[in-house]
Order: C-alpha cells, then sequence, then structure tokens
C-alpha cells in the first residue's frame, strides 16, 4: 500500500477514535492568542505524533505545540517534517456546524510533497503527492471541470488578517465575483477550490498547517496560487502568509490581477 493511501486510512481511524465520539460533548478553552481548543485537538495532535513517524520517519509540528517548538522544528525541516492541524474548524466543531477537518502534509525542503485532510462528517477524503494528481475518495480532481465566468464566480474569502483596507472595502463594494463565502475552515476552503466548488479564493493571512496540505491538493488538480507579497507562494514567510488562487491558470490570470490592482 502506497503511503497516501496509508494516511488516508490513518484520518479516518483518529477521526472515528479521537474526533468523532467528542463532538457535541466536549468543553474548550482558549489559548494565549484567543483561539478556542479542545480535547480532542489534544488528542487527536498526540494520535498523530505517535503514528505519523511510523509512515515516514520524520518529526511532526503541529498547531498545538508552543511557538518555540515550531520555529525549531522547522528550522530543522530540509529532510523532511510532517505539518499538522488536528481540527481545522474548532468554532464549527464545538458549536456543532459539520464543517471542519484533519489536516496533514509532508513538506521538505519548504514545500509540500504529500498532503491529506479529511472532512469525518462528510467522510470526504481529499489526498494529494506532487506529480501524482488530486483526489477526492479516490476521484480525480476537479469534480467540476469548467469554471464559471468571473461575474458568476464563487469566491472563498477570508479578510480578517488583510492588511490593505481599500482591498478590503473594495471586496465589499466592485468585486467582480458573483458570491462570496466564508465557511470556517481554511483547510476545506483549498479543498472546495480544487473540487471546482470554489473558482477564486483570497485569505490574509494563514498558518503553516492552514496551508500545507490544501495548496497542494489545488496545485496538483490544476489551480494555481500566489501570496499578496509573492508570486511564489512557498516562497513566502511560513508562519502568516496570504492567499490569492483560483481554480485554473485562466480564472487565476484574472483574479490575480484584480486582486493586485486593488490593493
Amino acid at each position: 500500500m502506497q503511503v497516501i493511501e496509508q494516511l488516508g486510512d490513518l484520518l479516518r481511524d483518529i477521526a472515528a477514535q479521537e474526533i468523532l465520539p467528542r463532538f457535541l460533548c466536549v468543553g474548550h478553552t482558549r489559548k494565549d492568542d484567543g483561539s478556542l481548543l479542545t480535547d480532542a485537538d489534544l488528542a487527536c495532535q498526540a494520535a498523530l505524533e505517535a503514528s505519523l513517524p511510523r509512515l515516514l520517519p520524520y518529526p511532526v509540528l503541529g498547531e498545538e505545540m508552543t511557538r518555540q517548538e515550531q520555529d525549531l522544528l522547522w528550522l530543522r525541516q530540509m529532510e523532511g517534517l510532517w505539518v499538522v492541524d488536528p481540527i481545522d474548524g474548532t468554532t464549527n466543531f464545538i458549536n456543532g456546524l459539520p464543517h471542519f477537518a484533519i489536516s496533514v502534509a509532508l513538506m521538505q525542503n519548504g514545500r509540500s510533497t504529500l498532503g491529506a485532510i479529511y472532512n469525518p462528517m462528510t467522510q470526504e477524503l481529499f489526498c494529494a503527492e506532487r506529480g501524482a494528481g488530486a483526489t477526492l475518495n479516490g476521484t480525480p480532481l476537479p469534480l467540476k471541470q469548467k469554471a464559471n465566468p468571473m461575474c458568476e464566480a464563487i469566491a472563498g474569502v477570508d479578510v480578517k488578517y488583510l492588511c490593505s483596507a481599500r482591498l478590503a472595502s473594495r471586496l465589499n463594494s466592485v468585486a467582480p465575483f458573483g458570491s462570496q463565502r466564508s465557511m470556517g475552515s481554511s483547510t476545506l476552503d483549498w479543498c472546495y477550490l480544487a473540487a471546482g466548488r470554489f473558482d477564486v479564493y483570497l485569505h490574509g493571512g494563514q498558518r503553516l498547517w492552514d496551508y500545507a496540505a490544501g495548496a497542494l491538493i489545488l496545485e496538483e488538480a490544476g489551480g494555481c496560487v500566489a501570496s499578496l507579497q509573492q508570486d511564489d507562494f512557498w516562497a513566502d514567510k511560513p508562519w502568516k502568509r496570504s492567499v490569492i488562487a483560483a481554480r485554473d491558470a485562466d480564472m487565476f490570470a484574472q483574479w490575480h490581477r484584480w486582486v493586485r490592482n486593488n490593493q
């Protein structure tokens, strides 16, 4: 069995054991940065830390580690590093919204080479391996082959961390797309773009574990991505990276040009 298949099986098992039994019946606290934390996050991360090195013998960097631990692991990650988000969409999870996921990526030399994102509520497993394409439950992505025209495009937009007040204002007044969504899980946003459920995507600033698997899945599905600062998305700063992305090259050219012109 290939590693990507083993990874998918692992995510399904951990979700069944550590996440779903706690859905609708878990308390929460807040971390120092104000974000939410549950026992499910901690249990899932612990299970991933124990299991992933058995697939490939690399260390694990998780969202629920200290920043000092994360920095140290990142500095040593050239050969290989597992990057995990045990539950992306914790606010949704706590409030009973069935839109959250486990995300795992293998990164080498600062770029993702393997990625999987699993939503246990829909049983959708998105996977990609660099150079080998992307799939949803084994079906090649994108599911929807033809993008909407820009005037009818569905946009995933999260302006929370945008530094440009002008861009935020323009998005609310003269954006070129047809409709926008913000659903509370960055990792699933990437997957929906890769599948063709979204056409374009914009985010003001994601953490490493938010984009590590998703950006690879999008690229392997034929999508394109940059940041607000750099055309080479993977060369930007790892800890807070903005996103301009689209499901195909033609749509990306239009969207990238509009965003850059309206910053």
